[in-house]
């Protein structure tokens, strides 16, 4: 498919996981790629197998996200799609009880301030096209609480969430859609090195997902590609669950 033909695709977070798969089927499906990270080496190596350009932005860093889109449109007189997708899980993100100041700031930063930022920035340029699609990286757990707790994630996931259907709400009629992708746990390197080190931990999660596995990052990736395609022109303000049926279940099979 080319639904994406001639599309410029702006996509933070893309030198690995959801956004090096999404990277790569954006391409697939005729999209300019622009593979935003903060790593250099696996940031332009996504740009140069995806055909595409590599831009090094800190996108909690406001004017470096607003130079980003502000360059992006420059260049390539345009921008079709945004996929706010970099954000953090560290170790230290844990209970309320136990987790300190500076990484709850530290994820809200990256998980949520990031998006604002990015959707801030991109907006604009989306007006004056009088089209585009905004898709901001939330998660299964800003629609469910989980007792093993990464309070700062899910918080900042929830007001991705919440953002977004606002967004999605507000420019509808000028032809600017904003979805909340919300997946289930993925089968990244972040996910392996977490559950790697503790099987126990990852047991726990996995008796919960009622297609009795985690998401690969392509499977993702075509949710996201199809949000960003004409094929999604009625969904906007959505919350988009890839999640394996987590949030609809209650006891899953055997």
């Amino acid at each position: 498919m080319q639904r994406l033909q001639d599309r410029v695709a702006v996509i933070t977070g893309a030198g690995s996981g959801i956004g090096l798969a999404t990277a790569r089927r954006f391409a697939a499906e005729g999209a300019m790629v622009v593979a935003v990270d903060i790593d250099d080496e696996t940031g332009q190596k996504v740009a140069e197998e995806t055909g595409g350009v590599y831009r090094r932005v800190n996108v909690a860093v406001e004017q470096e996200v607003r130079d980003l889109f502000d360059g992006v449109a420059a260049e390539f007189g345009r921008v079709d799609i945004a996929f706010n997708n970099a954000g953090i899980s560290p170790p230290e993100d844990d209970s309320i009880l136990t987790t300190g100041i500076e990484a709850w700031r530290r994820v809200q930063e990256i998980n949520l301030t990031s998006v604002y930022y990015c959707c801030k920035y991109v907006i604009p340029h989306m007006q004056r096209q009088g089209k585009g699609s905004i898709i901001n990286t939330a998660s299964f757990v800003a629609v469910l609480g989980a007792a093993t707790s990464q309070i700062s994630y899910t918080a900042s996931k929830g007001g991705v969430l919440a953002m977004s259907r606002e967004l999605g709400v507000q420019f509808a009629r000028e032809g600017i859609r904003v979805n909340a992708l919300c997946p289930g746990p993925v089968n990244t390197p972040l996910l392996q090195e977490l559950f790697a080190k503790d099987p126990e931990r990852a047991a726990r999660r996995l008796v919960h997902v009622p297609v009795g596995r985690f998401a690969e990052p392509e499977e993702i990736a075509a949710a996201v590609a199809f949000l960003a395609s004409d094929d999604a022109s009625f969904i906007t303000a959505s919350q988009f669950l890839v999640d394996g049926g987590i949030a609809g279940a209650y006891v899953t099979p055997l």
